[in-house]
């Protein structure tokens, strides 16, 4: 029953029953750099790869059809052990799984770059995207849970934002110039210190309660949350080779059956992988929805860019990683100075609307770019890459707030649905943007004949016409902010937390979704 509608005295909440942690308290922000380690290293290794691909294929003698699975194993196992990886890091303990994955991803970072074949570098990466799956969600559900006064958690998520945003062109820079100087092989041993240094400060984290032995996992949940996204993830890499393959089709619809297969078997389970009050607020389930088509747009645009640079300008893969910068630098200042600073002086509709229009103008600028065009980077590239990048920082920080804006008993399952949601949209954006590309690509080059010109200018159609798309759904996504976006569940503007009594698991929420009144 509603709290107006109950004489009896108040539940204290469970933010409210716990003591306060001082603002001046600085071990939380040094908690903070352990967390951000974490994030680099599951944002960073999904591109870091990238550019050491054609290296480690000649290296290994991989064949095309089989290099592909070295970026797909890690999406797979990422993406399909998501929720799974969320729950139980609610039931773990936050710390206790970020250590874990930690380690566990160092190990399979050093078995990959020690690979002396194509299975064993295939083996390694599999484990990566396992290990990933609880790293992930940990990581900002420790972030949620930390940082509860509303100055601070704007400046941690700002932080945050930051770092997941940057992460892949960090990772393009990180890839080159690895690949150029050392060996592709350093693509992956770089994780190892990385992971090790985040290790040795989990005495900076909050410290777990005991393991909740009384909850059982739920396995049916388990099974139909892990095969639904890995049908998914499988069905969008596949379709890029073409949307009519049989398999792409099959697995694309079992994907979708076995997802709503799973939220039946959540509205009966007594203990839920996934607690549907995490998603059924309009609000919350909003920023998922603007997380993952964001997504959507923007993931594809990356792997577009990177070739244009390469086979196009012909970038070595060091510069190509130096030309991204700008769109790093542009998401950490729009996250931590002008999300920071709007985020507590406007409603967050406002600003999220705002961001993703200015990402829309972004992407515009690239359906102009042409092949032989003077100066593209300076009047085209760089222009585009600060709007997309400050837009990103500007909607992401906000979003990724709201979206885990739940009790303690539920921030890993939220933080695995946040993860999840981007990696399905990148999946499917990659996916779809591709076979975009490809077909006006091969339009354009059947209308104007052969040779090297028309090639560069066919592939350069393509990318534009690609861009075009990612315009208009980045447009779309902006409308749909506009629409539900419109409170935040749990915060109060500026992203103060709301007194609201957080379930726990196996009680019936009174309002099935939101953990606070709408303002």
């Amino acid at each position: 029953m509603a709290a107006a509608a109950d004489s009896s005295p108040p539940v204290p909440s469970v933010r409210t029953a716990r003591p306060p942690t001082p603002p001046s308290d600085g071990r939380r922000w040094w908690g903070m750099v352990v967390v951000g380690l974490a994030q680099i290293l599951v944002v960073l290794d999904g591109t870091i790869v990238n550019i050491a691909l054609p290296s480690a294929q000649a290296d290994l003698g991989m064949s095309d059809a089989d290099r592909q699975w070295v970026i797909t194993a890690y999406t797979l196992a990422f993406g399909g052990l998501l929720l799974l990886g969320g729950r139980v890091t609610d039931l773990l303990g936050r710390r206790r799984v970020l250590l874990v994955g930690l380690l566990g991803f160092a190990a399979a970072s050093m078995l990959g770059g020690a690979a002396t074949n194509p299975g064993t570098l295939l083996l390694a990466r599999t484990l990566q995207g396992v290990f990933a799956a609880g790293l992930a969600p940990a990581a900002l559900a420790l972030v949620s849970t930390m940082f509860s006064e509303p100055r601070e958690r704007n400046r941690a998520f700002a932080v945050y934002g930051a770092v997941s945003g940057s992460g892949a062109a960090v990772g393009l820079l990180t890839g080159g110039v690895l690949t150029d100087w050392l060996d592709w092989r350093w693509c992956l041993y770089v994780n190892a210190p990385v992971a090790l240094v985040a290790a040795c400060g989990r005495a900076l984290l909050p410290a777990d309660g005991p393991v909740r032995r009384s909850t059982r996992l739920d396995l049916p949940g388990a099974l139909l949350g892990c095969a639904g996204p890995v049908a998914l993830v499988y069905g969008f890499a596949r379709a890029e080779g073409g949307w009519g393959d049989p398999v792409v089709v099959g697995a694309l619809i079992l994907g979708a059956l076995l997802l709503a297969l799973f939220a039946l078997a959540e509205r009966r389970a007594p203990h839920p992988l996934l607690p549907l009050r995490v998603v059924a607020d309009r609000v919350r389930g909003g920023c998922f929805l603007v997380i993952g088509l964001t997504q959507v747009g923007l993931f594809g645009v990356f792997l577009f860019l990177t070739y244009y640079l390469q086979t196009v300008l012909r970038y070595s893969p060091a510069l190509t990683g130096v030309a991204f910068l700008p769109l790093a630098a542009g998401m950490a200042v729009g996250a931590t100075v002008i999300a920071a600073y709007l985020l507590p002086r406007v409603p967050p509709r406002g600003l999220v609307v705002s961001a993703l229009i200015t990402v829309a103008t972004g992407m515009a600028l690239l359906t102009r770019l042409r092949a032989g065009m003077p100066d593209v980077y300076l009047t085209h590239l760089l222009p585009a890459q600060v709007l997309i990048g400050l837009g990103l920082g500007c909607a992401m920080m906000p979003a990724m707030s709201i979206a885990t804006s739940v009790g303690p008993a539920d921030a890993g399952a939220a933080a695995a649905t946040v993860n999840s949601a981007q990696q399905i949209g990148g999946s499917l954006g990659v996916a779809q943007l591709n076979s975009v590309a490809t077909s006006a690509t091969a339009s354009y080059a059947a209308g104007h004949g052969t040779g090297e010109a028309v090639r560069d200018e066919a592939v350069v159609h393509g990318y534009a016409v690609a861009a075009g798309v990612s315009t208009g759904i980045l447009a779309a996504t902006a409308v749909l902010a506009a629409m539900l976006v419109t409170s935040a569940p749990g915060l109060s503007r500026g992203g103060r937390p709301r007194d609201a009594k957080a379930p726990v698991d196996g009680e019936r929420p009174a309002s099935q979704g939101t953990l606070g009144p709408p303002r």
